[in-house]
């Protein structure tokens, strides 16, 4: 069972905690020393802590002291604060120094269950998500845990050490050049380049030279001779992207290079010996090409030795959720924004949407929504999912949260229609500017 510590000093409230979670194993502790040796010793993945702790019990000094240490010996505990009613600003104080979540007092069992369940349901996507992120000792960058990313993943190892050419399948955005360059990392290659060459983006008349360059001479403006993307790859991986847009004419002189491991530069006569692996990708039916005559049969059974499907992102189940969070992440470290995590709308949307742009469409969502968040969560505002049924919003029956939800979502959808003019924001929410601030303030709003 998975490990739940609470920290609490009222033995009262640390008996009504424990006989409420009863799918986890309880751990107790009633003082910010005792929580740190628990922490120590069971490696909880969720931690429930009271601010108020001894000898300080009435002031929250101890409890965020106690914050501070467990989140520096375990990083991705998931911590949530308990305070009294009107403490909202140590709350809020928390969770900028790394706290999950908060949840004011008095204990309501039910709600607190969710609170702690949703944190376990985190912790355990990270933790999956750091696990995977690493395939035989190296860091492939095939992140996920879903059923299909897995099968994926041990194809890609099996057949990362051999020399075999594999011919990568899968809708645009589903991270082709990402697979590719695990196969190259975890082969014997990896201290030798990765080129990658998409062949639908060069002009059928550059793109001969481009891969097998030229001689000095060999055409108007080949002022010195020029090595191509093969011979640049040299040891290592070269990744032809969009291989069923390669020119009719062209594959004839692939092929024979992948069978005979030479080719000639462009205006030259002598044949240069290459040791390259090959890897391509497509996201057109190769076989129905073969059948109409616009790709070479013999290429295709040269290039498809191995064939990986790439799953789409609707059906790799709660990758969606690991990946979201690696991207957010990553880009809130890039922007250097203080972003920590997705609000539940937020979540809530990417669950939701479809993602026919795959894995691309999202990481340029979650880009451009750290860019746009104006607290640390991320909306689904900032995400840009205005339409509802992109957005599952959990209605609470407290008329006060529904009005602060509400209104918190009308203001950052309106701060960035307008591109952060408080002017223009305030008149689009039909309000003056001194309320709009007020509003900002009140809700704890970080309109940066």
């Amino acid at each position: 069972m998975d490990k739940l510590l609470i920290v609490d000093d009222d033995l009262g409230i640390q008996k009504q905690l424990k006989w409420s979670f009863t799918d986890y194993e309880v751990v107790l502790a009633g003082d910010k020393e005792s929580a740190i040796a628990a922490v120590r010793r069971y490696e909880p993945k969720v931690v429930t802590l009271d601010l108020g702790l001894p000898p300080d019990p009435a002031n929250a000094s101890e409890g965020l002291s106690a914050l501070k240490e467990i989140l520096t010996i375990a990083p991705f505990t998931k911590v949530i604060v308990i305070t009294g009613n009107d403490d909202r600003t140590n709350a809020l104080k928390a969770i900028e120094m790394g706290a999950y979540d908060f949840y004011q007092k008095p204990v309501d069992s039910d709600v607190i269950n969710i609170i702690v369940s949703r944190a376990f349901s985190v912790a355990n996507i990270e933790h999956e998500n750091r696990n995977l992120k690493l395939i035989n000792g190296a860091d492939s960058g095939i992140i996920g845990s879903s059923a299909a990313i897995g099968r994926l993943q041990a194809m890609v190892q099996r057949i990362a050490p051999t020399g075999i050419t594999a011919l990568l399948l899968g809708e645009s955005g589903t991270g082709k050049e990402v697979t590719a360059n695990a196969v190259h990392k975890l082969s014997d290659r990896n201290k030798k380049p990765f080129i990658a060459i998409n062949c639908a983006s060069i002009p059928e008349t550059l793109l001969e030279s481009e891969l097998f360059g030229y001689e000095k001479g060999a055409f108007t403006g080949a002022h010195k001779t020029t090595k191509g993307k093969i011979e640049c790859a040299e040891g290592g991986t070269l990744f032809l992207d969009e291989i069923g847009d390669m020119p009719f004419n062209l594959q004839a002189k692939l092929l024979r290079f992948l069978q005979e491991k030479v080719i000639e530069r462009l205006g030259g006569r002598q044949e240069i010996p290459v040791d390259v692996r090959v890897v391509c990708a497509t996201n057109q039916n190769l076989e129905e090409m073969v059948a109409e005559k616009t790709f070479r049969e013999d290429l295709f059974y040269r290039v498809s030795e191995i064939t990986l499907n790439i799953p789409p992102l609707r059906d790799r189940d709660d990758d969606v959720i690991i990946l979201a969070q690696y991207f957010l992440h990553q880009y809130a470290a890039e922007y250097k924004r203080n972003i920590k995590s997705f609000a539940e709308d937020g979540l809530s949307a990417i669950k939701m949407h479809k993602w026919p742009g795959n894995i691309r469409e999202l990481q340029n969502k979650v880009k451009s929504s750290v860019i746009m968040a104006t607290g640390t969560q991320v909306t689904a505002v900032d995400l840009g999912f205005f339409d509802h049924e992109d957005v599952n919003y959990e209605l609470s029956l407290n008329l006060r949260t529904v009005r602060e939800q509400a209104e918190t979502i009308a203001i950052q959808k309106a701060y960035g229609l307008t591109e952060g003019n408080m002017s223009k924001t305030a008149e689009l929410l039909g309000i003056t500017r001194p309320t709009l601030y007020s509003l900002i303030e009140k809700y704890s709003l970080n309109m940066k």
